[in-house]
């Protein structure tokens, strides 16, 4: 079988190489050098010329905060240009794999983990453009399997955890939000998961979305606080404070618990307990 992976230079797209090595299918990795996916015909000409039978879309525009002012590109990259994934290997008859985001569930109430149904509500451009982007998957009709996730990090890119382990080391006092609650995601895990469901052809009967973080709960005081404990940093005072301490162009949800039910049940999947993934990050990343 032949895989394509777009945004293979990213988080997630590093992890799928990584992931892809145990693998006797031919993996095809992409970045926007080797494919823009923004255009149509560039993207139906690599599906045909690799007759792909299967794409991992881990590209995305994921700049929360800059959205807002870069509107029009975020709309391209995670709704146009999922469009033209979804056109080009359905016409090949394969299977999209999309990464989308907790923030479709921005503006949802109450404090219950968040299943695949709950109406979705975001607040800003970056989860809007998501949420479009799973909405030109259904209008296409493509076969698909659609990925939520939340706070995402890895050994790879800029995140939360590297942003972290650097000031926790540097900084004698730091301030981090506490009524923000949600589950970190060891990009590898979701990877591992992926190719599992690709490797094991899980793909077929199983259409639909499903929601995937690390298992647990925290704030991202907790997270920080977990970071800190794991690296050794024992120097820095981390304070818990509220949102409105840092002021932000877009409005984050303050509970994003994905339940991960569903996509347990179907695919049969043991999925990690946050505190244990994130010591796994750090302990690879010191190791480099």
């Amino acid at each position: 079988m032949n895989i394509l992976v777009t945004g293979a230079n990213g988080q997630l797209g590093n992890c799928m190489r990584i992931a892809a090595q145990k693998s006797n299918d031919n993996y095809i990795f992409t970045d926007v050098a080797e494919l823009d996916i923004t255009n149509p015909e560039a993207v139906k000409k690599a599906v045909k010329d690799h007759d792909v039978n299967v794409i991992v879309n881990c590209a995305a525009y994921t700049n929360v905060d800059k959205a807002e002012s870069d509107a029009e590109f975020a709309e391209i990259l995670n709704a146009k240009a999922v469009r033209n994934l979804a056109d080009a290997i359905k016409e090949n008859d394969g299977t999209l794999i999309h990464i989308s985001t907790d923030y479709v569930f921005g503006g949802s109430e109450g404090n219950t983990p968040r299943t695949e149904d709950l109406p979705s509500n975001p607040t800003g451009v970056y989860g809007l453009t998501k949420l479009h982007g799973e909405q030109q998957i259904a209008e296409s009709g493509v076969k698909s399997l659609i990925f939520r996730t939340a706070w995402l990090y890895s050994e790879y890119g800029k995140n939360f955890v590297k942003t972290m382990l650097n000031l926790t080391a540097t900084k004698p006092q730091l301030k981090v939000v506490f009524d923000q609650v949600g589950t970190p995601t060891y990009a590898q895990d979701l990877a591992d998961a992926i190719f599992y469901i690709i490797e094991n052809r899980k793909m077929d009967g199983n259409e639909g979305i499903f929601h995937y973080s690390n298992e647990g709960v925290c704030s991202w005081f907790d997270f920080t606080k977990a970071i800190a404990n794991i690296a050794g940093n024992k120097d820095c005072e981390i304070l818990p404070c509220h949102s409105d301490e840092f002021p932000s162009p877009v409005t984050r949800p303050s509970y994003s618990v994905l339940d991960k039910t569903k996509f347990k049940e179907t695919f049969g999947i043991k999925v990690p307990y946050w505190t244990d993934s994130l010591q796994t990050c750090i302990k690879n990343m010191a190791e480099v």
